[in-house]
């Protein structure tokens, strides 16, 4: 493995993967990534490998040019039909003869199909928990972590670009989405273009504010004449929360429920029409404050450092600030305690009063 400070060398047209294997607003947080490499390299053909279910928060994306996915309802087929049908996607991408391979992974599958790419250039992360020769062996070059625990999950994906000496990156985060997403929204809207979007919930419910203090807001919000647009995942227990929450309310004139109606990227459409989002710690924020929505974003026992809403246009409403909360690393995700019920009512409302001013 190479020292750091080698100089790298790439031709003007390189052949890029870049390798993430997490959640939907991990995916989304890898675009700066992807818009610097792209600014270094205007003629670069840049691919990515995820997880297929996230594949919707990059499949607009302009400077992606194909996106390979493991499909990890593979393994329902059995580990022979799991197995076969990775190894054909390894092949695949050693055929694509890439010049620069980008892990941003942690897991010993990105490592070995990052070798297995047969890439000049492999960088990745020296994570302490990979120490070895088995990682070392995949990469060109590692990249220290230390300083992580002090760095937004946007800076640390940066961070690996570090041994090509780029003159300057691009720290802008990106939803992307197509027209036709945009429309199959207003189909669902009709008429209505002035409006709030509200996702109230989290696959995490540790992650949401009790639905009493969430119908009073929104209760304050609609006296004060607001349409306000209700969403959710297609969970039931999320869809059911957002019926609460309505059933919460004096009336449901002025109000919209779109909960488990739309795809990640209708959901961004949705956002970027509307005046203001509201909203937990949860992919729909990230995608807010990527679309530069103004925004009124709820957090709770999350690792604000990491997870904060990156360039968000708005504010950020923390628990801890009204009550101490426990260590992100400590908490039991299946809980039903809300922890963002420290949050109080008018708070929330203050903020959503100031961003539609």
């Amino acid at each position: 493995m190479k020292p750091l400070d080698l100089p790298i060398s790439l031709p003007q047209a390189p052949r890029i993967l870049v390798i993430k294997f997490r959640h939907h607003g991990d995916m989304l947080l890898t675009t700066p990534v992807i818009h610097s490499l792209k600014a270094a390299w205007p003629a670069a053909h840049i691919d990515v490998l995820l997880y297929e279910e996230t594949r919707p928060m990059l499949a607009s994306h302009p400077d992606i040019r194909h996106i390979y996915a493991i499909d990890r309802r593979w393994k329902k087929q059995g580990v022979r039909y799991q197995i076969g049908q990775e190894w054909r996607l390894m092949k695949t991408l050693r055929n694509q003869r890439y010049d620069l391979v980008v892990n941003l992974a942690d897991q010993w599958r990105s490592a070995v199909i990052t070798r297995f790419t047969g890439a000049a250039v492999r960088l990745g992360f020296d994570f302490p928990k990979r120490r070895g020769a088995l990682w070392s062996r995949c990469h060109t070059r590692l990249v220290p972590t230390e300083g992580h625990g002090q760095l937004h999950t946007v800076e640390q994906n940066l961070a690996l670009l570090a041994p090509l000496a780029l003159p300057a990156v691009q720290a802008h985060v990106a939803m992307h989405y197509a027209p036709a997403d945009r429309q199959a929204v207003r189909q669902l809207l009709g008429d209505v273009r002035d409006y709030i979007v509200v996702q109230p919930t989290s696959r995490w419910f540790f992650k949401c504010w009790s639905d009493d203090k969430f119908a009073a807001a929104l209760q304050a919000l609609q006296d004060d004449g607001h349409h306000l647009v209700l969403t959710s995942g297609p969970d039931a227990r999320e869809q059911e929360m957002v019926a609460s929450i309505i059933g919460r309310l004096r009336s449901r004139d002025g109000v919209t429920s779109l909960a488990g109606q739309l795809t990640l990227p209708q959901l961004a459409a949705a956002i970027d029409d509307a005046r203001l989002f509201i909203g937990v710690d949860s992919v729909p924020m990230h995608m807010a404050a990527a679309l530069q929505t103004p925004c009124v974003a709820l957090f709770g026992p999350s690792k604000l450092v990491f997870w904060r809403p990156w360039q968000v246009n708005g504010e950020v409403i923390w628990a801890g600030d009204y009550a101490a909360l426990p260590d992100p690393d400590a908490v039991n995700t299946g809980t039903g305690e809300r922890y963002l019920d420290a949050i109080p009512v008018d708070v929330v409302v203050a903020a959503a009063r100031r961003a539609l001013v």
